[in-house]
């Protein structure tokens, strides 16, 4: 396995599992993606708020499910890993089904990405793969330029969900997902939980 191969998904699915020490490699339109080494400010802490924020809203919603680091089986081309995403039960009518091989099969209703770099493949490839296969909402941390994207899938492509005068985005698809932006980009999760607490409390 090696960056920039060209496979189709079976066959990446087959060598990945002849090399399981190889984690977070990703599969983008049919060209095979290595990781980079993690870093801490750069991705490990923003993940771990975004993640924090998403199962703080699923413990409190029934019907919805949140899975880190999952590979997501989205076409033939395509084993993608997103850092997080929330997808709705499908007996409760989510899109995305979990496969007799326990893989996530379809795609999430919202899928979340820290991009550590403006060059990162999350702000492109992923830009492109994810609207056409239905993901509905794709949050985008930048870190390096301290913003946060959130995009809603309108008429097959996506379009910027803009915050309210209070810096606060609510989902187009999950009652009571609100964020906080500013709080959550300062490290003020205590704010960004409250925020949450609050959309979900709304009637």
């Amino acid at each position: 396995m090696q960056e920039g191969l060209r496979l189709s998904r079976v066959e990446f699915e087959r060598r990945s599992a002849e090399r399981p020490d190889l984690k977070n490699v990703e599969l983008i339109d049919g060209v095979v993606r290595m990781p980079s080494a993690v870093r801490y400010a750069s991705h490990a802490k923003p993940h771990a708020a975004i993640v924090g924020w998403l199962v703080t809203y699923a413990a409190s919603t029934p019907g919805v499910h949140v899975v880190d680091n999952a590979t997501l089986r989205l076409d033939g081309d395509n084993d993608l890993q997103p850092d997080a995403a929330l997808q709705i039960d499908p007996g409760a009518g989510g899109q995305a089904r979990v496969s007799a091989d326990d893989y996530v099969e379809g795609a999430p209703e919202l899928v979340a990405e820290v991009a550590a770099s403006s060059a990162s493949r999350d702000l492109h490839e992923k830009l492109r793969v994810y609207p056409r296969n239905g993901v509905r909402e794709y949050l985008v941390w930048r870190v390096p330029e301290g913003r946060l994207d959130w995009f809603e899938l309108v008429l097959g492509a996506y379009r910027a969900r803009a915050a309210d005068a209070a810096g606060v985005v609510r989902s187009a698809v999950f009652p009571g997902l609100w964020l906080n932006v500013g709080a959550i980009l300062s490290d003020d999760l205590a704010a960004a939980l409250r925020t949450l607490h609050a959309g979900v409390a709304d009637p």
